[in-house]
């Protein structure tokens, strides 16, 4: 029974009379029960529910469904929800652990849907984050007349979406189903929205990798794949759930809503196509950084050849008059000095202009 009635308490009797009901006291909601509703013909009841209660109205109602908002509950604070709606121990084992695959199960008349969120982290430049990508995680148990959903960190959205839903009464009535798919599509609008930003931090970074004195490791270059990698692992295995939800995989979703799941799957399989580019150009950028290093090494290495066998010259020649002998050729000749250091540097100019001619120097 709802915490607070519509109507002003009055009740008839078998005898005419008529009895004053008052209202029970609202119940409060727990701190792991973000939100707990009634939903009949797409319109929130008014009132605060336990999930006993809720359940027990929509189902003396014979129409409508519950949707009860989890954040972070250990399995002592699911396991009443549990025994009440049916949950199956695995599933709710599951929830309470996180750190989940992206997965769809079907247990008797549950579902069970665990999705990651992701969240773009603002940064200065690609270059210098230390993350990119923020992930959790939302579990959804999907029966005929409810929908429980377990969140999992603090970005997923779950709050202003209801909100929105609240106001659209006319999407509500679609059931439990509708409010899966409106999840997931919030979800994967997500991965849109942090994929478009990942592919603007990848062509600055692209841009400085060629740049003429780039400053990109390829460790940085591998902190941005690790990112990368991070949102595929939330990305491309939602896939085959979605596909499965919007072929057809349950009648806990009715046809109606299926084609919307079929949109979804369309922008899902955007971001996949997406994430396997960003791979890949990430990957090229590695190589094309490693490659400019060892040309970049290979160009020092030349430099460096080159001014050691300038510098050979004169260190051999002075090697030679230095060895200190009486009888040795030009050895007491009065210019035999400057035209030592005439033969030096003339070798040395000589060598200099042939590294310059060959790009040595």
């Amino acid at each position: 029974m709802p915490a607070i009635p519509s109507l002003g308490g009055l009740r008839g009797r078998g005898n005419g009379r008529t009895t004053r009901v008052e209202p029970p006291v609202p119940v409060p909601v727990s701190a792991y029960i973000v939100d707990c509703a009634v939903y009949v013909d797409g319109a929130r009841l008014p009132g605060r529910w336990t999930h006993a209660e809720a359940i027990k109205e929509v189902r003396r109602r014979r129409d409508g469904f519950v949707w009860i908002g989890l954040h972070e509950p250990d399995q002592q604070q699911i396991q009443g929800i549990a025994d009440v709606y049916g949950l199956h121990e695995l599933a709710v084992e599951d929830a309470v652990q996180a750190h989940q695959r992206p997965k769809l199960e079907r247990y008797d008349d549950t579902l069970f849907m665990v999705l990651k969120t992701v969240r773009y982290v603002e940064h200065e430049s690609p270059t210098t984050a230390n993350e990119i990508v923020e992930t959790g995680e939302l579990m959804a148990f999907l029966g005929l007349d409810f929908i429980i959903t377990v969140r999992h960190g603090a970005h997923s959205g779950l709050a202003r979406l209801r909100r929105d839903l609240d106001q659209d009464p006319e999407r509500l009535a679609g059931g439990p189903a509708a409010v899966l798919h409106a999840i997931t599509d919030l979800i994967v609008d997500q991965y849109l929205d942090v994929t478009a930003s990942i592919e603007d931090d990848i062509d600055e970074m692209e841009t400085r990798v060629f740049a003429p004195r780039s400053t990109v490791s390829a460790e940085q270059i591998y902190l941005m794949k690790r990112e990368v990698l991070e949102l595929r692992r939330a990305v491309l295995p939602l896939v085959t759930p979605v596909r499965r939800l919007a072929e057809g995989f349950t009648r806990l979703v009715p046809e109606e809503v299926r084609s919307y799941f079929r949109d979804v799957d369309d922008h899902l399989a955007t971001v996949s196509e997406r994430v396997n580019n960003f791979d890949e150009l990430l990957t090229t950028l590695v190589d094309a950084t490693v490659a400019k290093i060892t040309l970049q090494q290979n160009t020092d290495m030349r430099k460096i050849t080159s001014w050691a066998a300038m510098i050979t010259v004169p260190t051999m020649i002075a090697g030679i008059y230095g060895m200190n002998f009486d009888f040795m050729p030009e050895l007491h000749w009065r210019f035999g000095y400057p035209v030592v250091l005439v033969l030096i540097l003339g070798i040395c100019l000589l060598l200099y202009r042939i590294f310059r001619k060959n790009n040595w120097l």
